[in-house]
């Protein structure tokens, strides 16, 4: 397994109101160790939350080979672990707990703060595997895993396939949505409505490296925004190519503005 990504949004201060960092994403392989909390001069934290009811070491993330693990350092408070895609679904670390393991696949880490609000980070977690549904039955050696084990309930597939909408649609031949596109093409889904383009850019780094283990791809236009468009090319074209995302994989998204019986925009 190659590790997890964790994805700190930019937060304001509560107190002062001013922003309290940059935006932080951490990718953690098998065996590395993230911590969270306020911080001080003497106690470093990957994760910096600016609250004075958050511990100056609130708690770590461990990564395994097939999931993660919370430790919960605090001595009165407790975490909550959100599946965002599971209709509610969470799990409650209770102070002092170590090591507890979290199943889902797409997590929100929630702290309490003495104003009323949370703070909260969200974790991507090792690629879960998936025998091959017709190998099932058979002793664990001889059975076969999917190469690339997509969950086509979660936000990253919806985003995927917004991705690969034009070329499925045969609009064009080369032209891949950017993020922003993407950001309006789900607004309208029910769980979609609060997407960010930051969110959108961490959905797309988890396909190409935990999903598709897609390297860094070569040549193409320099700088950073060329590189933005290689990957979500790289994407596109081995989504196609293995039939990750096909036609009918197109009734998850919204209905297009305008868009007729067979979802092809109508001229009036």
């Amino acid at each position: 397994m190659s590790g997890i990504v964790v994805y700190l949004p930019q937060k304001s201060g509560v107190a002062g109101g001013g922003p309290c960092g940059d935006a932080v994403t951490l990718r953690l392989g098998p065996g590395e160790v993230a911590r969270f909390g306020r911080g001080s001069a003497t106690t470093f934290v990957e994760l910096r939350l600016a609250d004075e009811a958050i511990s100056r070491l609130a708690g770590e993330i461990r990564v395994t080979d097939d999931h993660w693990q919370l430790s919960n350092h605090s001595a009165t408070q407790s975490y909550v672990v959100e599946n965002p895609e599971g209709a509610g679904e969470y799990l409650r670390v209770p102070p002092r707990r170590a090591g507890a393991p979290i199943p889902f696949e797409f997590s929100r880490v929630v702290l309490p703060t003495r104003h009323g609000t949370t703070v909260a980070f969200q974790v991507f977690a090792p690629d879960h595997v998936y025998m091959d549904p017709h190998e099932i039955g058979g002793p664990w050696g001889s059975r076969t895993v999917t190469a690339y084990s997509l969950d086509e309930s979660a936000t990253y597939f919806l985003v995927l396939v917004a991705l690969c909408e034009p070329r499925l649609r045969d609009e064009s031949a080369v032209a891949v949505p950017t993020t922003p596109q993407i950001v309006e093409r789900l607004r309208p889904h029910a769980a979609c409505g609060r997407l960010t383009a930051r969110a959108v850019s961490s959905h797309i780094d988890y396909l190409a490296g935990e999903k598709m283990r897609i390297s860094a791809p070569a040549g193409g236009e320099p700088g950073r925004e060329g590189r933005r468009n290689g990957k979500r090319e790289a994407i596109v074209g081995l989504a196609l190519r293995f039939g990750l995302v096909r036609e009918e994989h197109l009734a998850l998204l919204p209905p297009r503005a305008g868009a007729g019986p067979r979802g092809r925009e109508t001229v009036g």
